[in-house]
């Protein structure tokens, strides 16, 4: 099985192990990054790909289900959010608490920073059913600094892998 992830006309279809790489460099940067309510929402959306609590290849999202903003500016903001997250996830920001090397993240992360650059967010509204609230990663892990879905969740993907 593979996830999916899409934005308009492009899509990046990943392995269970390259989602996972993908996902676990997306979320601690996202992590460090986030400051504002629509970031930990980014946040709580990445939190959901995680496979070991939700199940191998039965996660992945499309960039049309999120709530950008309702008008442009919050629509910028949030765009460059995931942008600046995915540009400090490439840099290889705190890779080595994972305890392995994500060696395909690279092209799987230029890829997104490629679909996420091109994506018009929508201006009119949809129900964007698959975008969680910022409850859902308000909460960070004392152990390993990364945001989780704590209480609701036993804790932060690192927890998950011990």
């Amino acid at each position: 099985m593979a996830n999916i992830f899409s934005g308009g006309d492009r899509e990046l279809d990943l392995s269970n192990g390259g989602t996972q790489a993908f996902v676990e460099v997306l979320m601690l940067a996202a992590s460090d990054l986030a400051s504002q309510a629509w970031d930990f929402r980014f946040a709580a959306l990445l939190i959901l790909q995680d496979q070991n609590v939700m199940g191998r290849g039965a996660v992945g999202f499309h960039l049309e289900e999120i709530d950008w903003g309702s008008n442009e500016s919050e629509r910028a903001r949030s765009k460059d959010f995931v942008l600046r997250a995915t540009a400090l996830a490439a840099s290889g920001h705190r890779w080595g608490e994972l305890g392995y090397h994500p060696t395909r993240v690279h092209d799987h992360l230029d890829q997104f920073r490629i679909m996420v650059e091109y994506f018009t967010p929508p201006t009119s509204s949809s129900p964007y059913q698959h975008f969680p609230g910022p409850d859902v990663a308000m909460a960070s892990c004392t152990r390993h600094r990364v945001l989780s879905g704590l209480p609701y969740w036993e804790g932060c993907f690192l927890c998950n892998q011990a």
